[in-house]
């Protein structure tokens, strides 16, 4: 199949997401969709998918103009898109989200739908309880789930939205296994939309670069990454180097925690987190690292043990308690749990501040956000929606609304699909928190980022927590020995 999008344009407001872009794909073949932060991938390949409309241009199958109003509309011609936010119902188990998702009859075919689940599940190793809800699944396994439904619809053309986030390294391998065989042996086109440079080089036969909603060019791979960088930002960033710190007294101390959840139990987790320090929390998904830190949020009880935050005992406090006693958070699923899509930044910044007043002052509010989008260099206005900003300027937004006095930051992949440029910009607000004596606590699928950023870690494996590494002293194959159960 070939596909030729032409003159795709999309703005948001003063936003031009896609200023007129035109490119073709032909099939067999696996391509690199690369930008920056807000550059206008996602917002191409929800044109594409039938996600969103463009407010203009055109799409063409095979020579055939094409306007998909839908994604299913989409996949029933054979385009299927996995989502970096997957899409999905979470009130519903995962047959249930899978067969809603391949099936329009009233009646729905569970025999058949367990059969499919099993064996692409078993294909590619994936450890899918099909009775379990969305609201239990990790963000990983819910890309597992939303991948397995796209490789039985048979799409055609298969755009990959940051698809390896929270899968091992063996599920990738084999993960990519079969989309090499997809083109090669099967004739189908691929879109790889990654900010993963070495992931693009492995698996991707052409890239095309985007920057600032507009196509600036096309490279063959392998290419040096140093071109790949240069064509998506205009020149070379130039990295951050973690600055150094004396660590103060400790800000969150665990004891003997025990977290049980009908999956998985959490025990005999001791740690202790010190002023400015960056504690690391590496593992797949869904080992346990996730269940620790939306306990010490207040998010999930323990029936065992303590958490205490400067000395005070904050176990099984509620959420907001937490919050008030100058615990941040920030989760993994920004429109899921960290944003509310049809609320705009000015609303957003309204519900995130404690105020006791009746009334809200939103001339205040307007001038208190537009100084907050440009601190946090959001590509955004007051009255911009959450769902209307990319990944990046989502996660930009939700680290703009976090209270200025903290003691302790709780996150989850705080750089999960950004680019170099917007990562280290994470990385810069955090040192800064850090150097006025904020304690950080977070977990990461990027083995690389847990090391270079973190001073401790603590690797988790079925529920089980590592020692204590120093991070200096540490390499990503003996974390990758404790992600495996072996000490």
């Amino acid at each position: 199949m070939q596909i030729e999008l032409r003159q795709i344009r999309k703005y948001f407001g003063p936003v031009r997401a896609n200023d007129g872009i035109s490119l073709t794909l032909e099939g067999g073949r696996i391509y690199g969709l690369l930008g920056e932060n807000g550059a206008g991938k996602s917002t191409l390949m929800k044109i594409l998918s039938g996600y969103q409309l463009p407010d203009s241009g055109d799409i063409f199958l095979d020579g055939q103009p094409q306007r998909f109003a839908s994604p299913a509309e989409a996949l029933g011609s054979g385009i299927g898109m996995l989502y970096q936010d997957p899409l999905d119902i979470p009130a519903f188990n995962v047959k249930d989200n899978y067969l809603l998702g391949r099936n329009r009859r009233v009646v729905l075919n569970y025999k058949t739908a367990k059969r499919e689940l099993s064996e692409i599940t078993t294909r590619f190793q994936f450890v899918l309880d099909q009775q379990a809800s969305i609201e239990s699944l990790s963000l990983g396994e819910r890309q597992q789930l939303e991948l397995t439904r796209l490789l039985v619809g048979g799409a055609q053309l298969l755009i990959l939205d940051e698809p390896t986030t929270g899968i091992s390294a063996d599920q990738k391998e084999k993960l990519f296994a079969s989309i090499k065989k997809l083109a090669r042996d099967e004739g189908k086109t691929l879109i790889l939309v990654s900010h993963k440079l070495d992931e693009v080089q492995e698996l991707c036969d052409e890239a095309f670069v985007l920057r600032k909603g507009q196509l600036v060019g096309k490279i063959e791979i392998p290419c040096p990454n140093e071109r790949l960088v240069e064509m998506m930002f205009g020149q070379i960033p130039l990295r951050s180097d973690r600055p150094g710190h004396t660590l103060g007294e400790p800000v969150l101390e665990l004891k003997d925690l025990r977290i049980p959840t009908y999956r998985l139990t959490v025990k005999d987790i001791n740690l202790t987190v010190h002023e400015g320090e960056i504690f690391g929390l590496a593992g797949l998904e869904g080992s346990g690292q996730q269940l620790v830190l939306r306990a010490c949020a207040g998010l999930i009880k323990a029936d065992h043990g303590h958490v205490s935050l400067a000395e005070q005992d904050i176990t099984n406090w509620p959420f907001q308690r937490v919050r008030t006693a100058g615990v941040g958070f920030v989760a993994a699923g920004r429109l899921e749990e960290g944003l509310v899509a049809d609320l705009s930044l000015t609303e957003h910044l309204v519900l995130s501040q404690p105020s006791r007043r009746f009334f809200i002052d939103w001339s205040d509010a307007r001038k208190k956000i537009q100084d907050r989008i440009e601190q946090y260099q959001i590509v955004g206005s007051p009255d911009s929606g959450a769902e209307e900003l990319s990944g990046g300027n989502q996660q930009r937004l939700l680290f703009g609304l976090l209270w200025e006095s903290l003691k302790l930051i709780l996150l989850e992949h705080p750089t999960r699909g950004l680019d170099v440029r917007s990562s280290d910009w994470i990385w810069d607000q955090l040192y800064q928190r850090r150097q006025a004596g904020t304690a950080i606590l977070f977990m990461s699928s990027d083995l690389d980022e847990i090391i270079e950023r973190s001073d401790r870690i603590a690797v988790f494996s079925g529920g089980k927590m590592s020692r204590t590494l120093d991070a200096r002293q540490t390499n990503v194959d003996e974390i990758g020995h404790l992600i495996g159960g072996q000490e």
